[in-house]
């Protein structure tokens, strides 16, 4: 299934049908009165999130969605019949925007959550409702409400736990297909990975989900390369891992130029625990290794994990470091979550 992750789509909710001008027409009954009924209501557009999707590429080719129109208002006090809804499925993670005015409308993220994009028209009334004791015989009946257009943007943003970031060919799809049932395309160049992919990993006896965006570049966060839509999937993560190639003349410039580029991008990166391994060290000897680890120390890296995705050389000792910091940022909001009890 090909990976979309922004669509733009047009949406109409449906209009109101308009009301009835009737009046009651039975034999011996000579003023019968009105007896018009309203029009339906028109329609709504709904997004609605839903298990199973994990792209927006149903939203490619099919890009107008309208709801039904309300029927009209009929005698003997009968109301049109409403107009059926939209519901545009989505998959966890979908925010949706108003295209125009960019402001976000909805941030879908559990199953099941509904938002309401378009309301439909009301029915209009039919001349039953404006019979008065001044008025016995109204000729008036109102038209529904117009239906509502506009143009939405979609945009997913995958929910992983953790995220993968680094610079192109730093062996990111390598360490995801090593640890997890996922399978990326892997080759030996730059930009293999075009777009995001998922991972279920586990560890001594437990589960989370990790996600490896395509290499990032300088200008990144500007949109070089797409870089900020990329970006943008990691902004849900607990817990980044920076992978850098041990096999390139200067690791430090390379953890430099992402770290400037998750502090240009924003949406709370940088307040992101991260950890950071030099990937590839199956391809260095020992003081090739010793040296490149201490150019990320003096480049002000706290802490390296040396590491082969390849030969899976001290993968498990980074997973269980991973899943230590998912812990640590996820406890607090699962205590909040906790309903209280009495003692």
């Amino acid at each position: 299934m090909r990976f979309l992750d922004e669509a733009k789509v047009w949406i109409r909710s449906g209009a109101g049908g308009p009301g009835s001008i009737s009046f009651r027409r039975e034999k011996f009954i000579e003023y019968g009165g009105p007896d018009g009924g309203d029009g339906g209501g028109g329609g709504d557009v709904w997004a609605e999130c839903v298990d199973g999707l994990n792209t927006l590429v149903d939203y490619r080719y099919q890009k107008h969605f309208k709801a039904g129109n309300g029927e009209h208002g009929m005698g003997r006090g009968r109301t049109g019949k409403g107009g059926s809804d939209v519901v545009l499925r989505v998959p966890q993670g979908t925010e949706i925007y108003d295209f125009e005015s960019e402001e976000l409308i909805a941030d879908l993220t559990e199953v099941g959550q509904r938002a309401l994009l378009a309301q439909g028209g009301n029915g209009g009334w039919g001349n039953l409702r404006f019979k008065s004791s001044t008025n016995q015989a109204p000729r008036r009946a109102n038209p529904g409400q117009p239906a509502l257009e506009r143009d939405i943007l979609l945009r997913l943003k995958v929910i992983a736990d953790a995220g993968l970031v680094g610079l192109p060919n730093a062996g990111k799809s390598t360490f995801l297909a090593a640890v997890s049932n996922a399978r990326p395309k892997i080759a030996d160049y730059p930009f293999t990975t075009l777009h995001p992919n998922l991972g279920m990993v586990g560890v001594d006896g437990r589960e989370f989900v990790l996600a490896d965006i395509p290499g990032l570049i300088e200008g990144a966060s500007e949109g070089i390369g797409l870089g900020d839509r990329f970006l943008g999937h990691v902004e849900r993560c607990a817990v980044l891992l920076h992978l850098i190639d041990g096999t390139n003349e200067d690791p430090a410039e390379e953890y430099r130029v992402i770290e400037a580029e998750l502090e240009a991008y924003g949406g709370g990166l940088m307040e992101k625990r991260r950890i950071v391994g030099l990937n590839k060290i199956d391809a260095l000897d020992d003081s090739e290794r010793e040296a490149k680890l201490a150019a990320l120390q003096e480049a002000g890296v706290e802490e390296v994990l040396p590491l082969s995705g390849a030969t899976g050389a001290n993968v498990t000792t980074v997973l269980r470091r991973l899943l230590a910091e998912i812990d640590r940022e996820r406890a607090p909001a699962e205590a909040e979550a906790e309903p209280w009890s009495p003692a």
